[in-house]
């Protein structure tokens, strides 16, 4: 019998949406959660029925997890996640991956130097019709890519607005690695990551309120970015604009075809014996855990050659 791996959750705020999907998920064992606020954690502890609650996420790490997600404010992500890398832990990640590019390079450095996975959550990537697509771009359907067009435009949501998710020397920024770094992600993966070229951007923030407390980050943000191969991307996203309602999509022209999807519809359009045709297909996904699974087999996380940055 398979073991299953033993998870820690760290942050029970986003984190508790992690802890509710492992809970479901029969291949893991939930062995402990942490965080600073303890009436938090005793009532999660007791509607999940976890054994063991931490408010240091140090201890938790003491416990030897085989992985643990991170949900903490972003300006924790990095010393949080290097500190469970060395401790030998898988780490889930919730995006942003950290505040800058230097600690982004930290993690990723401590994840090869300790030979575990370090994956960030960017959870787009596995829904069903993001599977799909990235299925049908590698069998050549759409041909050779190169427009996209990618955004998440909220009408009005400022979230946490006044606590630490407004303030940019704790969160690093707005809609852009709120909303926004889940649709470029999401686009540059389908495509096959090519690597920036040159970037154009301007933020805006018009729709600030200082009576709510502190909001120093952009309320909507865009780009036009110059990709590997002479693809164009252009990117929009916010927190509060006069658009119709909030919706997401991804939007991909390529030489045999083109692609979209918005919100959970995903569409190709392209041409079968001279004729237009427009195709919604369907798949299954896969899950994180399923991740650390197929790199250490026996569950257990130890196999030192199996992990890796991902």
């Amino acid at each position: 019998m398979k073991k299953k791996l033993r998870v820690g959750v760290i942050g029970l705020g986003l984190g508790r949406h992690h802890l509710a999907g492992y809970v479901r998920n029969d291949e893991v064992n939930v062995v402990g959660i942490a965080d600073v606020n303890a009436e938090l954690l005793r009532t999660m502890a007791q509607e999940y029925h976890i054994p063991n609650t931490y408010t240091s996420y140090r201890d938790l790490l003491k416990s030897q997890p085989d992985l643990v997600s991170i949900a903490l404010p972003n300006y924790l992500h990095a010393p949080a996640t290097i500190d469970a890398l060395k401790a030998g832990v898988h780490v889930l990640c919730e995006k942003p991956m950290a505040m800058n590019a230097a600690e982004a390079q930290r993690m990723v450095n401590a994840a090869h130097r300790n030979k575990r996975v370090l994956m960030i959550a960017l959870n787009n990537r596995f829904r069903t019709e993001a599977q799909v697509l990235k299925k049908l771009i590698e069998e050549d359907v759409l041909g050779e890519i190169y427009y996209a067009k990618t955004g998440w435009m909220r009408r009005r949501g400022i979230p946490g607005a006044g606590t630490w998710f407004t303030q940019k020397a704790r969160s690093g920024g707005g809609p852009l690695i709120d909303l926004g770094v889940h649709m470029i992600d999401l686009t540059r993966w389908l495509i096959g990551n090519p690597k920036p070229k040159s970037v154009l951007g301007a933020t805006y923030a018009k729709f600030s309120d200082t009576e709510q407390g502190v909001i120093d980050v952009e309320d909507l943000a865009t780009a036009f970015i110059k990709l590997e191969g002479g693809i164009s991307l252009i990117a929009e996203t916010s927190w509060a604009s006069h658009v119709p309602s909030e919706g997401a999509y991804v939007k991909l022209i390529g030489t045999k075809g083109g692609a979209e999807i918005i919100g959970d519809k995903l569409t190709i359009y392209t041409e079968i014996y001279g004729q237009q045709v427009d195709i919604t297909p369907a798949y299954t996904p896969r899950a994180w855990a399923d991740c650390i699974a197929a790199e250490c087999p026996n569950g257990s996380g130890s196999d030192p050659g199996a992990a890796r940055a991902a």
